[in-house]
């Protein structure tokens, strides 16, 4: 099943069950695809899952950075919503890989892209990306990665 039946499914759902939290980040989730379709039609490529999972790793970040702010700043109505919406997220993303798991990747890719030093780093990450989107942290593999190449 693609991603955009996965959303609307769970859409319908939710509406259903009267998940207001669900309905409304699903809504944007829609809108964040939609958005996507738009940026890649110039280019006529189409919106893969990889590219997906992507924009949903970013929607995350953006939550978990903002529930940071949001209990410095003594609100945690706020920050509670938006920890609802991360695990509404969470849903769709794939099992997340362990950091042993991410230690291998990486060494992996280090040998199939001939990484040397950090110089090389762009190859490994963008590897990382293309083969791994939405698997694991690109943060930590991206520590991972500067360890093994320093």
């Amino acid at each position: 099943m693609s991603k955009r039946t996965e959303f609307n499914d769970a859409l319908k759902t939710a509406m259903k069950g009267g998940d207001q939290v669900a309905v409304g980040t699903i809504r944007l989730i829609n809108a964040g695809l939609k958005q996507k379709d738009i940026e890649a039609r110039p280019s006529g490529k189409e919106v893969t899952d990889a590219d997906i999972l992507s924009m949903l790793q970013g929607m995350i970040k953006q939550r978990r950075e903002s529930i940071t702010i949001f209990r410095d700043n003594k609100r945690e109505d706020l920050a509670t919503k938006e920890e609802a919406e991360v695990a509404v997220i969470e849903r769709f993303m794939p099992a997340q890989k362990s950091d042993a798991e991410v230690e291998a990747i990486v060494v992996k890719l280090i040998a199939e892209t001939g990484a040397a030093s950090q110089k090389d780093m762009g190859k490994v990450m963008g590897a990382l990306k293309t083969q791994y989107a939405g698997q694991l942290d690109m943060g930590k593999a991206g520590a991972v990665v500067k360890q093994k190449l320093g």
